[in-house]
Formats: C-alpha cells, sequence, structure tokens
C-alpha cells in the first residue's frame, strides 16, 4: 500500500498528533488528502483559486480543531471533506449575496469543469462509486446533487420538482444505505 492511500488507523495516529501540534503531522495528512479536498472544492465554488483558499482554510480549521475530531462519526477523511464541502456551499453562498449585492463583479463565463485527480485516490473512489452506483436513482441524484453540486435541500426539492420532505427522506434513506454499503469508518463491509 502505497503512504497516501486509504489507511484510517494512520489517519488517526495523524490527526492525534495534529491535536498535540505537531505540524509534520498536519503536513502529512494534507499531502494525503488535499487532492480529494481540492476534488470537492472545485466542484463547489468552480474557481480554482477560490478551492484553493477553501483547501488552506480546512487545513488551518483541522490544525485549530483536531482535538474535535470524533472517530465514532466517521473517519478524518470523511471529517475533512464534509469541512471543505460544508464550507465550501457557505462561500458559494458568501460570493453569491456579496456579487447580487454589487460588492464583487459577476463572474466572466461559467469555469469549465475542473480537470483534478479523481475526488478520492485508488481505492476510496471505486468503493465509493459502487457504493453510489447501488442506490437507487432518485437516492443517487440527490446524494450527486448535495454533495457534488451544493445544492441545499429545497433548491434540490425546486430542481427535482418534488416536495422538500420527500427529498429529505430520499437523502436520509440514501446516506443509511451509504453507512450501511461503506461503514463509518469508511471500509466497505462484506
Amino acid at each position: 500500500m502505497s503512504q497516501l492511500e486509504a489507511d484510517p488507523d494512520r489517519d488517526a495516529g495523524l490527526i492525534a498528533a495534529v491535536s498535540a501540534g505537531d505540524e509534520t503531522a498536519l503536513a502529512e495528512l494534507y499531502d494525503r488528502h488535499a487532492s480529494a479536498l481540492l476534488g470537492v472544492a472545485l466542484r463547489v465554488l468552480r474557481n480554482r483559486s477560490d478551492a484553493e483558499d477553501l483547501v488552506h482554510d480546512v487545513f488551518v480549521e483541522a490544525w485549530q480543531r483536531a482535538a474535535d475530531y470524533d472517530p465514532g462519526r466517521g473517519s478524518v477523511r470523511s471529517w475533512l471533506l464534509v469541512r471543505v464541502r460544508s464550507r465550501g456551499v457557505d462561500r458559494l453562498r458568501s460570493l453569491e449575496a456579496a456579487r447580487r449585492h454589487g460588492m464583487l463583479p459577476a463572474p466572466e463565463a461559467p469555469a469549465p469543469e475542473p480537470s483534478v485527480a479523481p475526488l478520492w485516490d485508488g481505492p476510496d473512489h471505486a468503493r465509493a462509486r459502487s457504493a453510489l452506483d447501488e442506490l437507487p436513482e432518485a437516492q443517487r441524484t440527490l446524494v450527486e446533487l448535495a454533495y457534488f453540486e451544493g445544492m441545499t435541500c429545497s433548491e434540490m426539492a425546486t430542481h427535482c420538482g418534488i416536495p422538500i420532505g420527500t427529498v429529505k427522506s430520499r437523502l436520509s434513506a440514501a446516506m443509511a444505505r451509504l453507512r450501511k454499503t461503506i461503514g463509518a469508518d469508511g471500509r466497505a463491509l462484506s
């Protein structure tokens, strides 16, 4: 296994070291996960510079809040990916509000689809793709809109033409199925 492949035990040790102030551990976490975080940030923000800034900010936050990591809620990689997605959606909304109020110029043209490394490297990517492919189409569509397009439940309801309650119940069912398929620690269950 290469140094950068999924290794939840190694990541847990690194985040513990980061919480104790180990800068080298933070650098290794960055090397292991920055490309996946950048992929998510690019999908949400559609601007490389903004995405790179966001990844930097998430690692600063990880440095400051490493002690908040709870292994019972998922892997370190998932913890970082959730943070980048959440902060990315927040940043996107802030940028859109600033543009609406004339505080920022409108973007010149839609950014082309980013060409970066896959969201996950190696076995993580295949496992995630396989788990997503096993979802019913209606659930998979909502998961992709939420996590890769940064849409809120109300935006998804409008986009798909379904009630918001249906969006929430389908997402809940999808996430439960993904947790069962992949497992809370990010490892596929047999």
